[in-house]
C-alpha cells in the first residue's frame, strides 16, 4: 500500500512566521480560525494543539516549523529570512489508497476542512489581526433540487462564475444586496470577503449529491471579528432572516 502523499493546500500569510506559529500553538488564538468556532476550550481546539508532534528545520535561509498528527496530516510553515513577513503554509494528508476509510471519490471532508480552517486562519491575520472570533453556522441544509438550488435562492447563483479575486454583487430574497471579493474556490467550496461596517469572512461548502443523496447539502461559516454583544446580535438576526426567507429553518447554530 502506497504512502505517497498529497498537497490538500497550499497559501501565502502576509505575517510573519511567529505569529504564525502562536496561531497553530496558543490554545487562545486557535479559535481565531480554526473550525466554526473553537475559542481555546472546544475540545477538537485542544486535540489539535495537544496531539501534534513539533519539528523545526532550518537549511539556508529558510525556516521551517512542521506539525504531524496520529492520523499522518503534516501542516507546514515555512519562512525566509529575506521576507520575514510572508509565511508559506502548506497542508499535505496521506493517499487516498493509504487512508483507513476507503475514499468514494465524491468528497473528502477532512480535506475540505483543512481547505476551511487555513484560510479561515489567512483571513484571520490578513484582515483582522489581534481580533476575535464569532462565528455563526448553517449546517448540511438541503442543497435543493436543479431548478431550485438553496444557494440560487439566497441570491448567490452567481458565486461559482466570479473569479478568485472579483467582486460579487449578489440581492438577497429581502431585496437587499451583499458585496464582496472572492478570496477563494475549490471544487467544493467558496470563501467570501463581505464588506461592510466590520469586514466579515463567509465560507459556504456544497455537499455533492454522491456523498449525500439526495440533493446534497450546504454548510455555510460566517465569521465576524471583535463585535460587542449588542452588534453580534443584529448580525445574528440578519443572518438567521436571510436564511429562513429561503425555507432553511432547521436550528442555525450561532458560536461565540
Amino acid at each position: 500500500m502506497t504512502l505517497d502523499r498529497r498537497e490538500v493546500v497550499s497559501l501565502e500569510i502576509p505575517a510573519g512566521l511567529a505569529t504564525v506559529w502562536e496561531h497553530l500553538r496558543e490554545p487562545a488564538l486557535v479559535g481565531r480560525w480554526y473550525g466554526p468556532d473553537a475559542g481555546g476550550q472546544d475540545p477538537g481546539a485542544r486535540a489539535f494543539v495537544e496531539t501534534a508532534i513539533e519539528r523545526r528545520d532550518v537549511e539556508h535561509d529558510s525556516t521551517t516549523h512542521t506539525l504531524t498528527w496520529p492520523n499522518h496530516d503534516v501542516l507546514r510553515v515555512s519562512a525566509a529570512a529575506h521576507a520575514p513577513h510572508r509565511t508559506r503554509l502548506v497542508v499535505t494528508r496521506r493517499s487516498h489508497d493509504a487512508l483507513p476509510v476507503r475514499f468514494d471519490g465524491n468528497m473528502d471532508e477532512v480535506d475540505e476542512r483543512w481547505i476551511a480552517d487555513v484560510h479561515q486562519l489567512q483571513f484571520a491575520l490578513t484582515h483582522q489581526p489581534g481580533k476575535d472570533r464569532r462565528t455563526l453556522v448553517v449546517q448540511d441544509a438541503d442543497a435543493g433540487e436543479r431548478r431550485t438550488r438553496l444557494l440560487d435562492r439566497l441570491g448567490l447563483h452567481g458565486v461559482r462564475g466570479v473569479p478568485v479575486g472579483g467582486n460579487l454583487q449578489a440581492q438577497r430574497p429581502d431585496g437587499s444586496m451583499l458585496g464582496g471579493t472572492l478570496l477563494y474556490k475549490t471544487d467544493h467550496q467558496v470563501g467570501v470577503r463581505l464588506h461592510g461596517p466590520s469586514d466579515s469572512l463567509l465560507v459556504v461548502l456544497e455537499t455533492p449529491i454522491g456523498a449525500h443523496p439526495p440533493h446534497g447539502t450546504v454548510t455555510a461559516v460566517l465569521s465576524v471579528y471583535g463585535v460587542q454583544d449588542d452588534e453580534f446580535a443584529e448580525v445574528a438576526a440578519r443572518w438567521q432572516a436571510w436564511w429562513r426567507s429561503v425555507g432553511v429553518h432547521e436550528p442555525l447554530v450561532t458560536t461565540g
